[in-house]
């Protein structure tokens, strides 16, 4: 999918806004999400909780790798940090 082609549901609180105004914040929203929805910040970002082995992977690159494989290990989780 082209980062410029997306479907987003931006709400402000403003009642009126200029004609470019609502373009530009959502091309700030298309920049934000570009950076954001990549593999390094997903995995900055997230765990792997593998209830087969009893451990928690947080390296970055170990999590590559398990999202890369074809078949996915059955109690294996992703969780958000936050």
């Amino acid at each position: 999918m082209s980062p410029r082609n997306r479907d987003l549901l931006v709400l402000t609180k403003k009642e009126s806004m200029k004609p470019g105004e609502l373009e530009h914040e959502v091309e700030l929203l298309v920049d934000l999400l570009y950076h954001v929805e990549q593999m390094d910040a997903f995995c900055t970002a997230n765990e792997l909780i593998d209830l087969n082995r009893y451990k928690i992977i947080q390296k970055p690159h170990l999590i590559k790798q398990a999202l890369r494989e074809k078949k996915l290990k059955p109690f294996v989780f992703i969780s958000n940090n936050n």
